[in-house]
């Protein structure tokens, strides 16, 4: 992963960051409000060498000293100094409780000793701190004092008595908050990271780009009248869910001036990614760009095409595999466009046998001669065979990813059952892709009757007519058979 992918891992997972962040702070006060108060009293010593002899006697005088308050220091802890402060309050406890709630250090190159008590009560450790270094005075003259008999040559005396603290020494509010916010920001992006390298559904551009190199030919921003308004012509013109399909529409173009795929069959690797919407609205948008368009209802399991445009499936396309009726007499005509409709017709028991046979690819081809594009919804790759076994007998395929939805190792399966039977994959269309965020696709779209996007209306329609005559131009240009359009659809 690079310095992007670790940014758009933060940027996904901002709410769980978050959360986890607040929880460490919520911890870290809550630690300060439980724990009971705790208050430090210091007192200092300072550590002499009782001698008065010259300037180099004091100097190694001086010496001598700070070599032994090092001694003086672990001293404080033993049962020599502690006991008889111990003593001298009355306390209920042993030298060796006491030893963890007193500290003594020193400088380096100082003859200064500080001894520091901790107490849950401001009043005891003062106490306890200066029992402790008046115990530690006699403690050191004792130990310093000649066996031959005389005075100690070492003398401790207190500069700084202890004084009753009025503000707690424990706990560190501000400390405890820095730490819980630390410690939960830590947890919130490891939780990230470890959540991105579980989670294998695909999300977005970058994650197609780890399974395919394929083109991306469009992506369909998230709509959450969607589900109640799937076609086209059903949202706003400058909405950005019109502009994706009209972006989508644009890139198909282009990827199949190659090869003239004149039928394109759209399917997904599950259910429920919206293959059959995208499959509408594409050719609705085809058909507003002024071609002949085809819409085929080649879902024999789910058909869902009739229900969004409102049309009779009782007869359309195993009507006319059957022989029952000639397929130009159940096309249904949709919209003010150029826009043919051939429904599912009636569910077969046997949709993979229909879809493979020699009539299916007999019909495709008649349409094919009517018609400047043919569009298929097709069943998804993985639940069953009939998408794979049609691919064969169309241009190309494009496949609707569902983002959010589908996971890598399923695309990649259907990748490559389409691989093996030698099908053309035009590209891969993102669908339910969020507006905005890590995973957004495009920029927003104008959405007033502004100049702008007027201008750009125009020149979209222009380019638009332009490139369809050229379209047609060089398709007709290919041989003696240039398409027609429906009713009549030829035999030739």
């Amino acid at each position: 992963m690079d310095l992007l992918d670790y940014l758009r891992v933060l940027r996904r997972n901002w709410i769980l960051i978050a959360a986890a962040t607040l929880a460490g702070l919520l911890i870290g006060g809550a630690a300060s409000i439980l724990t009971r108060p705790t208050y430090t009293a210091d007192t200092q010593l300072f550590v002499a060498i009782q001698s008065s002899g010259t300037v180099q006697e004091l100097q190694q005088g001086n010496t001598f000293s700070q070599a032994r308050v090092q001694s003086y220091v672990k001293t404080v802890a033993s049962p020599i100094v502690l006991q008889p402060a111990i003593d001298s309050l009355g306390l209920q406890t042993t030298a060796d409780q006491l030893s963890t709630k007193v500290k003594a250090t020193t400088d380096d190159k100082t003859v200064l000793i500080t001894i520091a008590v901790s107490d849950q009560s401001p009043v005891q450790a003062a106490a306890i701190a200066q029992a402790v270094s008046d115990s530690l005075v006699r403690a050191v003259d004792s130990l310093e004092r000649p066996k031959t008999g005389g005075s100690s040559p070492v003398s401790l005396s207190i500069i700084k008595p202890a004084s009753a603290p009025t503000t707690p020494s424990a706990p560190n509010t501000r400390l405890n908050l820095f730490l819980g916010l630390l410690v939960g920001m830590a947890v919130g992006v490891l939780a990230a990271l470890l959540r991105t390298s579980l989670d294998t559904r695909i999300r977005g551009e970058a994650d197609l780009r780890k399974i395919t190199d394929g083109p991306l030919l469009g992506a369909i921003s998230f709509d959450s009248q969607a589900t109640k308004k799937p076609l086209l012509t059903q949202s706003p013109p400058q909405s950005p869910r019109a502009e994706s399909f009209r972006q989508l529409r644009t890139n198909l173009q282009f990827a199949n001036i190659s090869d003239k795929a004149r039928t394109v069959l759209v399917t997904s690797s599950l259910p429920g990614e919206g293959k059959s919407t995208t499959a509408t609205n594409l050719a609705i948008a085809l058909a507003q760009a002024g071609q002949s368009v085809c819409l085929v209802d080649a879902d024999l399991r789910r058909p869902m095409v009739s229900e969004y445009l409102g049309l009779d499936r009782s007869a359309g396309l195993t009507t006319a595999l059957v022989g029952v009726a000639e397929v130009e007499d159940l096309l249904q005509p949709w919209g003010g466009d150029s826009l043919f409709v051939l429904t599912s017709g009636q569910i077969p028991p046997n949709p993979s046998e229909l879809l493979g046979s020699d009539e299916m690819k007999s019909l495709l081809s008649r349409l094919e001669i009517s018609f400047d594009a043919v569009i298929i919804d097709a069943p998804p790759l993985l639940p069953v065979t009939d998408a794979a076994v049609l691919s064969q007998h169309v241009g190309g395929v494009v496949i609707v990813v569902g983002t959010q939805k589908l996971r890598g190792q399923d695309l990649q399966k259907s990748i490559n059952a389409l691989d093996l039977v030698g099908s053309n994959i035009l590209g891969f269309v993102l669908n339910r892709l969020p507006a905005k965020g890590p995973d957004a696709y495009a920029y927003g779209y104008y959405t007033n009757e502004d100049k702008p996007r007027e201008q750009k209306d125009i020149a979209h329609d222009r380019f638009s007519k332009l490139y369809n005559e050229d379209l047609r131009g060089e398709l007709q240009s290919m041989g003696p058979n240039p398409p027609r359009r429906f009713p009549r659809i030829s035999d030739e």
